[in-house]
């Protein structure tokens, strides 16, 4: 968001700029004559969504779009499922526009805040082994070039350019409209269950198997993982939602204020964490519902955090998550926030986490008033050493040499952009350290 005196912050507080000017288009024509404005003045230009991106991927150095004007339904493709939305479109505002359709998105992440063009240039994705991220359902998308001029990417028009434009980083154009696949709408069953946590990573794979969706918290400081286990079922099946006031009661009071308060007061004093870790696993993560789906992929995280997450080859999660707990351990850290593990499919688009490889994510957190890089970097180094790629809208140290090494198409990627903005219009800081100058 832009504040007073113009300066933008992002939502986790761990990036901001005072870009030259702040421009709010209201049609993909207005993106059009902002991007041929800076270009005649020699100015760099960069649209945000919803700022949910905790790296500076879309710190705006000269020229900064806010999106919060274009949203809304294009078209919609009954026949064949599809929908084209405006690239501002807030992911929590879909569900509504896709209701009249009988349409649903195939999958979402556990926040639904991002605008869809965020969402997907920054690899945005859910858990399910047998799902994708939310990139690899885009069908088309129409895009500004560094010269000024409409770009249609589709299956027929420059469709060989899908896999790299769907998950751009926002390094080659600015997008105005995306197109989603999306599918019939359904509802899910979901089952929260406290397990053991040693009995967990020792059937994770097992459990992984046997769902639709899985995945699991763990609370450090505590030997239980919070599970949650999901199946898809017809939109006409019988739905038990959670109670009104016991929803509020587990995600607005407790997972959200309580919470609040205590990572609050765990900067000034560190050892109330662990006492709370505890308790906090013995009253919360424990409930079965079935409702929509969006109703159950995502959920309301109103306390502000620093996040970093890497996609790791699936057969390396257990090792990986071993290593960063005793990791936890051995330096006495006091971490207030979950370790959180899921998993995708592979997908084809060319930098994407999940890349050509089934993959299992494991993101920590640190409360925003915290100073997470001790931590965060040491955890980095053991994702490494595994072959983790991180998630481009979370906070890591890599550069465009280490992710040469990491993605198959990275090359493609840099020449395509070489073609589309050879005087790096859209570039900033992040993209010369991820991509190269």
């Amino acid at each position: 968001m832009t504040r007073p005196g113009g300066t933008w912050q992002n939502w986790g507080r761990s990036t901001s700029i005072r870009p030259i000017r702040v421009e709010r288009p209201r049609s993909p024509e207005g993106v059009q004559r902002a991007v041929r404005a800076a270009a005649a003045q020699g100015l760099r230009i960069k649209a945000v969504g919803a700022g949910h991106s905790f790296t500076d991927v879309a710190v705006a150095p000269d020229v900064l779009l806010e999106l919060d004007d274009l949203q809304g339904t294009v078209s919609v493709d009954e026949a064949r499922g599809r929908v084209t939305l405006l690239a501002g479109t807030r992911l929590h505002r879909i569900p509504a526009l896709l209701a009249p359709f009988g349409l649903a998105m195939e999958n979402l992440g556990d926040i639904d805040r991002q605008s869809i063009s965020g969402a997907i240039s920054t690899g945005t994705h859910g858990t399910g082994a047998g799902f994708r991220g939310i990139a690899a359902q885009v069908v088309g998308v129409t895009l500004i070039t560094a010269a000024g001029e409409f770009l249609r990417v589709d299956e027929e028009h420059n469709a060989e350019l899908l896999p790299a434009v769907a998950l751009g980083l926002g390094a080659l154009g600015i997008l105005v409209e995306v197109t989603l696949q999306c599918v019939p709408a359904f509802v899910m069953h979901a089952v929260d269950a406290p397990a053991p946590l040693d009995e967990v990573l020792e059937t994770v794979h097992d459990r992984v198997a046997a769902a639709d969706h899985f995945e699991f918290y763990w609370f450090p400081h505590t030997d239980v993982a919070l599970t949650k286990t999901t199946e898809r079922l017809p939109e006409s099946a019988v739905r038990h939602p959670l109670p009104a006031v016991g929803k509020w009661i587990d995600e607005t009071l407790l997972s959200n204020g309580v919470y609040r308060a205590v990572c609050a007061a765990g900067v000034a004093v560190p050892a109330i964490t662990p006492p709370f870790s505890r308790l906090a696993v013995k009253l919360t993560g424990d409930r079965e519902y079935t409702d929509l789906s969006h109703r159950v992929l995502t959920q309301s995280r109103t306390v502000r955090f620093r996040e970093m997450e890497y996609a790791l080859p699936r057969d390396q999660v257990v090792p990986v998550f071993r290593a960063v707990q005793a990791l936890i351990a051995r330096r006495g850290w006091r971490v207030e926030f979950p370790i959180e593990v899921r998993f995708a499919a592979a997908d084809d688009r060319w930098l994407s986490t999940a890349h050509e490889r089934d993959s299992a994510y494991i993101a920590v957190h640190r409360y925003w008033r915290h100073d997470p890089r001790e931590y965060f970097g040491a955890v980095e180094a053991i994702c490494v050493e595994h072959g983790g790629r991180p998630h481009w809208g979370k906070m890591h140290s890599l550069d465009a040499e280490r992710f040469r090494e990491l993605y198959p198409r990275f090359g493609d990627f840099v020449a395509l952009r070489d073609r589309l903005d050879p005087e790096r219009r859209f570039g900033n800081r992040y993209l010369e350290r991820v991509l190269g100058a």
